[in-house]
């Protein structure tokens, strides 16, 4: 799919749950003349009609129909998610991948302080401990800590 297309997708979720450009149109805040020229486009990239279109009604075609089964639920489950990141925001949430050799586990003060947990409940910390160099980019770690543990003479 092409960056561009989502969008153009979600205008086709909403025509066809309209059953009309100009509900759409008012909807969305765009011109029935956009909502023509964004289906327009799209279905010349796909290579397929989407919509059957007449004087009084729109309605998807056999293949509109196939692709809003799985369009629909996606858009829904896109908005859902969206909603619910903008009530967490301020909120710390994700997870903390932190990677460490055996030394530096020894030596921090393991496990992550009670409080810190406490404070931030959204925060679920991984700690992997290896004794080899770890690219902490290639692996998703947030950090790496590591402990010289050589004798100086």
């Amino acid at each position: 799919m092409r960056p561009d297309q989502l969008g153009d997708l979600a205008v086709f979720a909403a025509i066809a749950a309209d059953g009309s450009f100009t509900r759409a149109a008012k909807r969305l805040g765009v011109t029935q003349s956009a909502l023509s020229q964004t289906m327009k486009r799209l279905e010349g990239q796909l290579g397929f009609a989407l919509l059957t279109r007449t004087t009084r009604s729109v309605a998807p075609t056999a293949a509109g129909e196939r692709l809003l089964a799985t369009l629909s639920p996606a858009l829904v489950g896109l908005d859902d998610t969206i909603l619910a990141l903008s009530h967490a925001r301020g909120t710390a949430i994700g997870s903390l991948r932190i990677t460490s050799g055996k030394h530096a586990a020894d030596t921090v003060p393991w496990p992550m302080p009670p409080s810190f947990l406490r404070r931030y409940p959204g925060i679920e910390v991984e700690v992997c401990v290896d004794n080899a160099m770890t690219d902490i980019v290639a692996g998703r770690y947030d950090a790496g800590i590591s402990v010289n543990d050589w004798n100086r003479t």
